[in-house]
């Protein structure tokens, strides 16, 4: 009965994981070119200042995901009723950024590929 009761709670485990994995979505740079251009959405760039600095989307919120202060200032930036679409250099940190972000109850769109992809697919960036 125990081993039962185990075999239970370790399935239960999996899939409670897997929903937790999935909680914010990958999309790939056509499909995040069309997401961001609505102005409900709130586009924001993970990476550094430097990296920020030498080119973005426009209209992007840095906010540094390597910051130990990353949670409490996107939390005091972003509006928890707005989607977030997200992104970095190559959709890693990102996928960090969006899984806290996803956490605290968000709407998160992730950028597969991250500013790489987008520059590779000829989209734009500003240093303004």
């Amino acid at each position: 009965m125990k081993k039962v009761f185990l075999a239970l709670l370790a399935a239960l485990g999996f899939q409670v994981n897997a929903a937790a994995q999935n909680s914010f979505e990958n999309v790939d740079v056509e499909h995040f070119e069309r997401i961001i251009k609505s102005d409900s959405v709130q586009i924001v760039d993970v990476r550094t200042p430097e990296e920020y600095a030498s080119g973005h989307i426009a209209g992007a919120l840095n906010l540094n995901v390597q910051d130990s202060t990353f949670k409490s200032q996107a939390l005091a930036k972003l509006d928890k009723a707005r989607p977030c679409a997200v992104y970095c250099r190559s959709g890693k940190r990102s996928a960090l950024a969006a899984s806290i972000l996803a956490a605290e109850g968000m709407k998160v769109i992730n950028l597969l590929g991250g500013i790489i992809a987008w520059v590779e697919a000829g989209k734009p960036t500003t240093k303004d």
